[in-house]
């Protein structure tokens, strides 16, 4: 029962990697220690947005046998994301883990004791600071990962990738509420456009009337000719169908953010028919006091677009 007293946050360490009816994000940390009996392991998984799943490692030496295995791993576990995974290792015996190469060291002294004397100058004994700095002259004397302690490691690793998972659902959560306001405040507008449809119409019928007023008492013209290019003037810039379908595409992005597995993509199109429909009633509009509730929607439709190039 101790479950019904966590926070929103602890909650979260209880579900599973999928979080279902909600999107998800694709930035996340995850982080695992695992205490060994010579030595501590620390493993760090981080996410960041990009398009599909790119698998960076930073492994130890001794342990990248085991590469292909983790990427395994993380490639099973998680979809899309710039991942970077970090395998940190402490050794808690006070040994040193690696030799000098005697022999190796021995040749570069003589290599550059021979230099010297053709140079005519001394070779001190601060050289072989030097020349332990070069390649190969300490070789690592690592002993093989047994199966039980890789065992213990792969655990602690499906510990951080959970950890990073259960980062990814609660971003999503605040991700989606803000993209839902967004969305809505959009959808909300439509309605004062219709408001002010009667006030546009009839500001187009007088500026058409006060235009050809003069035309009308200098020729005579075709009555019926000109209703029937009035009546098609009026359905070039009528914007009924753009509001209906926006309404639509409004609709259809709350339904598909509320669906389960990943829908970013699917939603990311959404928004560009979204994007479609309130240019066209800006252009389509030509009535300021429209324009300005389209200029407000864009500047809300840019955000949740923003905010969809990191969802899954």
């Amino acid at each position: 029962m101790k479950i019904l007293n966590l926070n929103l946050n602890e909650l979260f360490l209880y579900l599973p990697f999928k979080n279902e009816n909600m999107i998800v994000s694709m930035t996340g940390f995850g982080k695992s220690i695992c205490e060994l009996e010579a030595k501590k392991i620390t493993l760090e998984i981080k996410s960041l947005n990009s398009k599909q799943l790119d698998i960076f490692t930073k492994i130890p030496s001794r342990y990248k046998e085991k590469d292909l295995e983790i990427r395994k791993k993380i490639s099973t576990t998680l979809t899309r994301g710039k991942i970077e995974f970090s395998f940190y290792v402490e050794s808690k015996a006070v040994e040193s883990k690696s030799k000098i190469n005697k022999e190796v060291v021995k040749d570069y002294y003589s290599q550059i004791a021979d230099i010297a004397a053709e140079l005519g100058i001394s070779v001190s004994e601060a050289i072989i600071e030097s020349i332990l700095r070069l390649p190969e002259s300490f070789s690592a004397n690592f002993e093989e990962t047994t199966d039980t302690e890789w065992e213990k490691i792969s655990n602690s690793i499906d510990e951080a990738l959970s950890e990073l998972n259960n980062f990814r659902n609660q971003e999503g959560l605040a991700l989606g509420k803000d993209i839902e306001s967004r969305i809505k405040i959009i959808s909300n507008k439509i309605p004062e456009i219709e408001l002010l449809e009667p006030q546009r119409i009839g500001n187009i019928k007088s500026k058409l009337e006060s235009s050809l007023q003069e035309f009308i008492e200098k020729k005579s013209f075709d009555q019926n000719r000109f209703e029937q290019e009035l009546i098609y003037y009026l359905e070039k810039i009528d914007i009924t169908e753009e509001k209906i379908r926006l309404q639509n595409h409004c609709d259809y992005f709350f339904q598909t953010i509320k669906e389960n597995g990943m829908n970013g993509k699917k939603l990311n199109f959404i928004s560009q028919e979204i994007g479609r429909e309130i240019n066209t009633i800006g252009s389509k509009a030509n009535f300021s006091q429209i324009q300005k509730i389209v200029i407000q929607m864009k500047d809300e439709l840019e955000k949740v677009k923003e905010q969809l190039l990191n969802v899954l």
